[in-house]
């Protein structure tokens, strides 16, 4: 017989009972500000992880006698890895939640990174290569869990200047990863064995990665699982197929172009400064991508979580996409005023990744998840610049190959001008 008290029926009670046995105790469990800054000390890891790749190229260039072409391929190891990788990843977002799957992408940052000991020792392309692939898998599942959970610990409409605000921090890491691993990749262990402090900076950042292992496998996270359902279905978008979502499509395809061109800037520009300043040395320049190129990549982080605050993500986007293909355009001339374009890039790049991921999976409802990891999948676009970039450098020049990421920040700037109406449609329909 039913309490009189209780306004429950008993399977209503029972069920109840069981939910609590699920919840963590009260106060146990983190807010979505310390959850957030938790977050940013993972984006810093894995952005100094994906600033050591810049410059491996460019190493192995040197050790191996490789053409630029041929170096190309640590980017395209790297991006396999987010296409192969995303939709498992995406995968484990749904059957283990958020923080589980953080877990498991540290783990295998971590894995990666300790390879490279060996892998030194190997001294083989394909070794160096297996290392570059493991990290990558697991910024893979970084990169798709990380990113929407970001977007979800407040205000919708604050998604993007959330994961903006993270992404700050990437942009650090990716400015300390060339000047820390430009010390150790450019001054090997002597004549005879020039890559032989190669692994120092990768043990450093496999040993960053288990102890936040731990940290996050104490921190009990919350997992917005079931809001982000709501949200979607309370909009009435949460059961509409992705590839009737025009604003997602397309955001697909945007990153994809953001991912090339972003990539090819990225891992050209120690060859571009090489040529185009025949004094410098791989070194200096990749001190220079780290201090100069990636400093200007920090400050348009932090200037535009401001801005992205204030003015809409579309807006800003579409502004940021057209001056950067404007510098481009600059870039492909050469000389000093190339070189100063190159740097300015940076600058204006910095907000656009976060932008459109947050702008491709608004309003996906329970389609979150599928959405993020096919956001990721199109970074397959970086592994396909460096090899066309490469081809066009060894073919003509490297300011030449420059024109690939010319041409993929004008369609971004498309992209950003019509969101509104996609995302119109998107709703009307």
């Amino acid at each position: 017989m039913a309490n009189p008290g209780n306004p429950l029926t008993p399977v209503q009670t029972a069920k109840a009972k069981t939910d609590d046995d699920r919840r963590p105790p009260a106060g146990a469990m983190a807010g979505p500000g310390r959850t957030l800054a938790l977050l940013t000390a993972l984006f810093l890891l894995w952005g100094f992880c994906s600033g050591l790749g810049d410059i491996l190229n460019r190493h192995f260039q040197d050790t191996l006698h490789l053409s630029q072409a041929q170096a190309g391929l640590v980017q395209s190891a790297n991006y396999i890895a987010y296409f192969l990788m995303a939709l498992p990843a995406g995968w484990l977002a749904r059957k283990f939640g958020y923080p589980g799957g953080i877990l498991t992408g540290l783990g295998l940052l971590a894995g990666g990174s300790l390879w490279f000991i060996p892998a030194t020792r190997i001294g083989t392309y394909g070794a160096y290569l297996a290392g570059v692939f493991i990290i990558a898998s697991g910024m893979t599942v970084l990169e798709t869990i990380a990113n929407p959970y970001a977007t979800l610990l407040g205000a919708r409409e604050g998604g993007a200047a959330r994961l903006n605000l993270a992404q700050t921090f990437n942009g650090l890491g990716r400015m300390l990863g060339p000047m820390v691993g430009g010390r150790f990749i450019f001054s090997g262990g002597g004549p005879g064995d020039p890559g032989s402090r190669l692994y120092i900076p990768y043990l450093g950042a496999g040993l960053a990665a288990a102890g936040l292992m731990a940290v996050f496998a104490r921190a009990r996270l919350p997992d917005p699982r079931a809001g982000e359902a709501a949200r979607g279905a309370a909009a009435g978008r949460g059961r509409k197929p992705l590839w009737r979502r025009h604003h997602f499509t397309l955001g697909v395809a945007a990153q994809f172009c953001y991912l090339a061109a972003q990539t090819g800037v990225f891992s050209c520009f120690v060859n571009y400064a090489l040529e185009n300043d025949p004094g410098t040395t791989a070194r200096q320049a990749a001190t220079r991508l780290g201090v100069v190129g990636f400093g200007w990549f920090l400050l348009g982080r932090v200037g535009g979580g401001a801005v992205l605050r204030r003015a809409p993500a579309h807006g800003v986007l579409a502004v940021c996409a057209a001056i950067s293909a404007g510098l481009m355009a600059v870039v492909t001339g050469g000389g000093r005023a190339g070189g100063m374009a190159l740097c300015g890039a940076f600058f204006f790049m910095s907000v656009m990744f976060p932008t459109l991921f947050a702008l491709g999976i608004r309003g996906l409802g329970e389609h979150t998840k599928a959405g993020s990891a096919l956001m990721v999948m199109a970074m397959v676009g970086g592994a396909l610049a460096p090899l066309g970039m490469g081809r066009i450098a060894d073919v003509y020049t490297v300011r030449a190959a420059f024109a690939v990421p010319l041409a993929g920040f004008v369609f971004i700037a498309l992209y950003g001008a019509a969101w509104p109406a996609l995302a119109a449609r998107d709703r009307a329909e």
